[in-house]
């Protein structure tokens, strides 16, 4: 659909979307109703079925999209400048810091929930949010052996693969127990490792 809309079409759309992205983060996934959103975003019902035309579900796997981008957004600009060991620390400090401040509530978590992880829409979601992520700190691992800062023979994807794990892993354990300290270990850890090959 959004290569058929006006411009205008498209910011209304964005517009709704972030709109429902936050009564979702505030509300919750099973206690938010589509008229919470249509009044948050003043929009008609009719406008809404227009720019999702199968209801909540479209709704729901728009907004999985919208926070899936935030998720990378929300580490640059270092997780895009990963070419020296200050920037790995700054970018480990923001991935802390927003996990911790996102608590045990993980709105693309529980939008996955909703919505079903099974679904081909979601899936496709998830996984090129974790291509992206993956890509990016593999990009951070060459540049870092391009310095001569980590051996060359260092697997990159293989690096990058564990790096990502370990912060899914530690935000799983942290949303489970509120305390942050495994997700701080595996970013410690996978650093460290990328600084003994040097």
């Amino acid at each position: 659909m959004g290569e058929t809309l006006t411009a205008k079409g498209r910011a209304t759309r964005a517009r709704i979307v972030e709109g429902a992205a936050e009564v979702l983060r505030e509300q919750g996934v099973s206690f938010t109703r589509l008229d919470d959103i249509r009044d948050r975003t003043a929009t008609s019902k009719s406008q809404l079925f227009h720019y999702f035309p199968g209801g909540k579900d479209d709704l729901l796997l728009a907004v999985a999209q919208f926070e899936a981008d935030r998720v990378l957004e929300d580490q640059q600009p270092h997780l895009g400048r990963l070419d020296s060991w200050e920037s790995w620390q700054r970018w480990r400090d923001v991935v802390v810091e927003r996990y911790e401040l996102q608590g045990d509530h993980c709105p693309l978590g529980a939008l996955f929930l909703q919505v079903g992880r099974s679904s081909p829409g979601a899936q496709a979601i998830v996984t090129e949010l974790m291509r992206q992520w993956q890509e990016q700190l593999a990009r951070g691992v060459r540049a870092m052996q391009d310095k001569g800062l980590a051996s060359p023979r260092l697997d990159t994807d293989r690096t990058a693969a564990a790096l990502l794990a370990g912060v899914q892993g530690g935000v799983t354990i942290m949303m489970s127990t509120g305390d942050s300290t495994h997700l701080r270990a595996a970013l410690d850890t996978g650093i460290e490792h990328l600084r003994s090959f040097a």
